[in-house]
């Protein structure tokens, strides 16, 4: 698994997750249900994982999507 990317931001997850759905690409969001364990606070980044083999046709559907901006370093 690689991550691309790590966010507080829900609606960017969201957003991501529909393209890469769209795209058939599977994600996995680590770190979702942390909130139970912070309060509830948004403190901890949620983290979007992707196989590795899908990775560099995932960034670049992103960044035509204009998200390349919130992509992890590769």
């Amino acid at each position: 698994m690689t991550e691309l990317m790590r966010t507080n931001d829900l609606v960017l997850i969201s957003a991501i997750e529909a393209i890469l759905q769209g795209a058939r690409i599977d994600c996995h969001i680590a770190d979702r249900y942390m909130s139970a364990v912070e309060g509830s606070i948004g403190a901890l980044p949620r983290r979007i994982l992707i196989a590795s083999d899908d990775a560099a046709r995932a960034r670049k559907i992103l960044r035509e999507a204009g998200y390349g901006n919130a992509l992890a370093a590769s």
